[in-house]
């Protein structure tokens, strides 16, 4: 920290006495500058402690005198006495006091070199103690970097080195925060980030300073940090803006070749050489989930594709892109509710198929899928699909007259308002049995659609984890 006025005055063998401005004591000291100057604007910047001993001062030319220090921005007076005068000009005094500038007397026993030595000694002691923080930070960052935090370790460091809050953009919208209570800062910045092309931009919100920084991305990505920001905070910005730009571009990069290897497995599976495509998988550290295997294909908007892959990433699921679609092998449920979540999907579900079966439960997956875009389903099955074709062969009198010797008594059950069986059993056939997935959609609690679909086999007289059943089912429903 720079030394200040009170920090000086504090020093004892200085033996140096406030006059004027004891509630502006806090005023740092930028450097010592000694002159006998009535006029030495010219060669000041602000910010120095002023040291004279009154030479060409008097009580009529000392209060234009102090006006123009005041002007040039000067910390404080240092006036000796014990030369050229036995006391401080009181015309001096006076005026110092009423526009706000510290004099601290020196006496005749210290010279002025020894003041210029005591405020050297403390900027040195800052520079160095701004060196050891600007180094230290650096290192800190670096090493979350390249470790377990990555990029969201990165901002939580930065944010408790610079005792403020940091938000990382890509364009304008919000994807880490530290704290995570400072997402609520990103609607206000919104239209400053659509001005910020490239570099940096300073602003204000709620009356706190806020840095916004662009980084060197192929992203266009923006880190904003809320702080008061010292020297050092400046460096230690910009230092985590050229680590986090690295991070970035390198996570970017490695989940391009994660992507770019589970597309290539996925073609082996495809080609029937699953035992290496597994072989591969497990070899470069992912988990091959358990066969037989339910195959799901989603089509949507380039941007919900990649976040469902995303979403998928550290689930028991291997997702890879094929061609403008995602394909995902292991729990349906998992895969589907994932979906569901990020919304603008359509799904195509087969199987369980083995290995050796997955070419073929893939090609009904995709078929499934292109029905479900069609139809702006969330997810159509391979049977459900299949169901349709095999019920355009019946003759619809014939059809109808099936469904309705089926249902009948759910029909006449649900007349009663006991229950909406029919829809539940229709949901839940449609989600191909997924207790929490169906009743996410039927509004109801998996209690609930458990019991109802317990009426339903006690209704029909049938169990419904037989497959053909099912299929009856089904096809009784679509008629």
């Amino acid at each position: 920290m720079a030394l200040t006025l009170a920090g000086l005055a504090a020093d004892r063998p200085l033996g140096l006495r406030v006059l004027t401005g004891d509630a502006l004591l806090d005023r740092p000291i930028g450097w010592v500058h000694p002159t006998e100057l009535t006029d030495p604007q010219a060669f000041l910047e602000g910010g120095e402690l002023l040291l004279t001993t009154g030479l060409a001062l008097d009580e009529g030319t000392s209060p234009a005198y102090v006006r123009r220090l005041v002007g040039a921005g000067v910390a404080g007076l240092g006036f000796g006495v014990g030369l050229s005068h036995d006391f401080v000009p009181r015309s001096l005094v006076s005026t110092a006091a009423s526009v706000g500038l510290p004099v601290l007397e020196v006496p005749r026993e210290t010279p002025f070199i020894a003041i210029t030595r005591a405020v050297s000694r403390a900027v040195a002691a800052d520079e160095y103690a701004t060196t050891v923080r600007i180094g230290r930070a650096q290192q800190e960052l670096t090493r979350t970097a390249v470790g377990k935090g990555g990029p969201a370790g990165v901002l939580r460091k930065l944010a408790k080195l610079v005792d403020g809050w940091v938000l990382l953009f890509d364009r304008t919208t919000v994807t880490e925060a530290a704290p995570a209570s400072a997402r609520a800062y990103g609607p206000s910045l919104r239209e400053e980030l659509e001005r910020l092309r490239a570099g940096t931009r300073v602003v204000a919100l709620d009356g706190q300073e806020v840095v916004l920084q662009t980084l060197d991305t192929s992203v266009r990505r923006v880190l904003a940090v809320g702080a008061s920001l010292d020297t050092a905070g400046r460096h230690i910005v910009n230092t985590a803006v050229s680590v986090l730009s690295l991070a970035l571009e390198q996570d970017r990069a490695q989940a391009a070749a994660r992507q770019a290897l589970r597309s290539g497995l996925l073609e082996l599976l495809v080609g029937g050489q699953a035992e290496l495509a597994l072989r591969v998988l497990a070899t470069t550290g992912g988990e091959p989930p358990e066969s037989p295997w339910s195959v799901l294909v989603f089509a949507g908007a380039p941007a919900a594709r990649r976040k469902l892959l995303g979403a998928l990433e550290n689930e028991p699921v291997f997702a890879a892109r094929r061609g403008s679609s995602v394909v995902a092998i292991g729990p349906a449920d998992v895969a589907a509710e994932a979906a569901a979540r990020i919304g603008g999907l359509h799904g195509g579900l087969a199987g369980p198929v083995s290995t050796t079966d997955f070419a073929a439960g893939l090609e009904q997956a995709e078929l499934a899928a292109q029905a479900a875009l069609a139809e702006d389903k969330a997810l159509v099955s391979a049977a459900e699909h299949a169901g349709r074709g095999l019920l355009s062969l019946i003759e619809p009198t014939v059809a109808q007259a099936f469904a309705r010797g089926l249902l009948t008594p759910l029909r006449e059950h649900d007349t009663t308002g006991r229950g909406d069986l029919e829809t539940s059993l229709r949901c839940w056939l449609e989600h191909h049995g997924h207790w929490d997935v169906a009743a996410a959609r039927l509004g109801v609690h998996r209690h609930t659609l458990r019991n109802r679909i317990r009426k339903v086999e006690e209704l029909l007289g049938r169990d419904l984890d037989s497959p053909g059943v099912r299929a009856e089912l089904w096809v009784a429903l679509q008629a």
